[in-house]
């Protein structure tokens, strides 16, 4: 009898489970979603094997993932992604740009960015209160989302310091400050710059200061070091490591200018694999390509640089600048490998302009261009020790890029991720790549509900055929969008569909902690 009685209170409670069911079925029947994504193949983002599923759109966020793919949906738009790979927008660790000037940022739309950093290499928008700067970008609303970060070089010259390489304490103070404001208006953290001015006069006492205070405010450090060439790099990157005593530390567009091969590479990543074995959390990011793109100052001294009187270094070390010049310029492997990519001689290399002005090359960067006059590409990276960086599980992708440089990084960086190392050169897995420009990101950074597929997760979302993806950028013709992507939605809204953008944008200044 008591085992009679048992079968039949199971009865009832499995009759009670199937209704439930049904019930619960046809509540989400009734539900009308924004967008419902069918059969769609989800690369979710966090590196784990790709499954079926739909996706459910309300407002800006993921609604229900359903892996039953018999359940059926009402949504004002439907989309048959069968066939089609969906994965989370891709988040650019390190970017540059206007979005005040320029809100609709095809460039990075049409390569699946959906989220870009700015304030890199040092240079934020000079506000004491950034506030101000991120309500006016809110107000154009522009095509993706913008994660701000305080820039080391702005803080120097809004506090006082400016080109000092022994601040007063008051003014470093003061930059500590305005830091610590930045940060509490939504910074993810600070920037630095140091092969830049006034950076580079910047000791590692004052570095490691302001490193406190990004600690003490739970953020990150991402740092264009003082010197990435060969015989420099590994004491940059232990710079940086200091300031990883205090808050987490990141290595931006990770390179060994004039380095060889995936030794060297192997050599850099043992020391980061050494620091993190110490309790030191330190990332990177890469942009694969093998020509660096930064302003000409670069190639020039310290002392012809500002403050300094150009002019004046002219009429008195003329002859020391030459041939300071044309030594740099022969150690970054001669003047065919400085491409000029804005001003009056963009698209030439500096052999073709000294060739045209009938002049030594030297004497054309001297007195045609000067320090400031135009930025340019440099052919110094060797591709067998950059992709042993991308190969890495801590170094993620950025494109370093911004929609008016010339450089093919800005239009092509993630497609060509997934054109030249995913399906081409078999690196990494799909999974992984996808992971590396997406969930990574997101974990480094600590941007909250992005960067996964997952339920209440902002729907920053991409739908594509990776055999479709590809890298429309060359050196020569750097401006011409990635194609493939059939769909990119920002919080949820169509930012293009095919190979047209939609009029709507829909990105908005993600704050830290929000």
């Amino acid at each position: 009898m008591k085992k009679q009685k048992t079968f039949f209170q199971n009865l009832v409670a499995l009759a009670a489970l199937v209704t439930l069911s049904a019930a619960c079925q046809q509540q989400q029947q009734e539900v009308t979603y924004d967008v419902f994504v069918k059969n769609a193949t989800v690369v979710d983002g966090t590196g784990e094997a790709a499954y079926t599923a739909h996706i459910l759109l309300a407002g800006d966020s993921i609604a229900l993932i359903e892996r039953d793919t018999t359940a059926t949906f009402s949504a004002a738009k439907v989309i048959d992604a069968r066939g089609l790979t969906l994965t989370p927008g891709f988040i650019d660790t390190h970017a540059h740009g206007d979005p005040i000037k320029t809100p609709e940022f095809q460039n990075f739309i049409a390569m699946g960015i959906t989220t870009i950093t700015l304030g890199q290499d040092g240079f934020s928008p000079e506000h004491e209160n950034l506030q101000v700067w991120i309500d006016s970008v809110n107000q154009v609303q522009p095509a993706v989302n913008v994660a701000p970060f305080a820039g080391h070089n702005t803080l120097r010259l809004l506090s006082g310091v400016g080109y000092d390489t022994v601040p007063a304490e008051a003014n470093l103070v003061a930059m500590e400050k305005l830091l610590a404001q930045a940060m509490a208006a939504g910074c993810f953290g600070l920037t630095t710059g140091l092969e830049y001015t006034p950076g580079l006069y910047a000791s590692s006492n004052e570095l490691n200061r302001l490193a406190k205070v990004v600690g003490a405010n739970n953020g990150i450090i991402m740092s264009h070091m003082r010197n990435e060439d060969d015989a420099f790099v590994e004491a940059s990157i232990r710079e940086l490591l200091a300031q990883g005593e205090h808050c987490p530390v990141h290595v931006s567009h990770i390179k060994v200018v004039y380095g060889k091969g995936e030794a060297r590479a192997a050599e850099i990543l043992q020391l980061l694999d050494s620091a993190r074995a110490k309790g030191i959390d330190v990332t990177a990011d890469f942009y694969p390509y093998t020509a660096s793109y930064t302003g000409i100052s670069i190639l020039f001294p310290e002392w012809a640089q500002k403050p300094n009187d150009y002019q004046q270094v002219l009429r008195t070390r003329k002859n020391e600048l030459r041939t300071f010049l044309k030594e740099k310029i022969t150690k970054r492997n001669g003047p065919e490998a400085t491409l000029i990519g804005s001003g009056p001689y963009k698209g030439k290399t500096l052999a073709r302009i000294a060739q045209e002005l009938n002049k030594p090359y030297q004497d054309v960067l001297m007195e045609d261009i000067g320090p400031y006059g135009a930025s340019g590409a440099y052919f110094i990276m060797d591709e067998a020790l950059q992709e042993a960086f991308l190969k890495d599980p801590y170094i993620m992708v950025c494109t370093d890029g911004s929609p008016s440089m010339h450089h093919p990084r800005s239009f092509g960086t993630h497609a060509k991720v997934i054109q030249t190392y995913v399906l081409t050169k078999k690196l990494m897995p799909l999974e992984q790549a996808i992971w590396k420009m997406t969930g990574l990101p997101a974990q480094t950074i600590g941007i909250p509900k992005r960067g996964l597929i997952r339920q209440g997760y902002k729907a920053d979302i991409l739908l594509f055929k990776p055999s479709e993806i590809k890298e429309e950028a060359t050196y020569e013709e750097p401006r011409q969008l990635a194609t493939g992507f059939r769909y990119v939605l920002v919080n949820g809204k169509v930012a293009k569909e095919g190979e047209s953008f939609t009029e709507e944008r829909a990105g908005k200044v993600l704050m830290k902690g929000i």
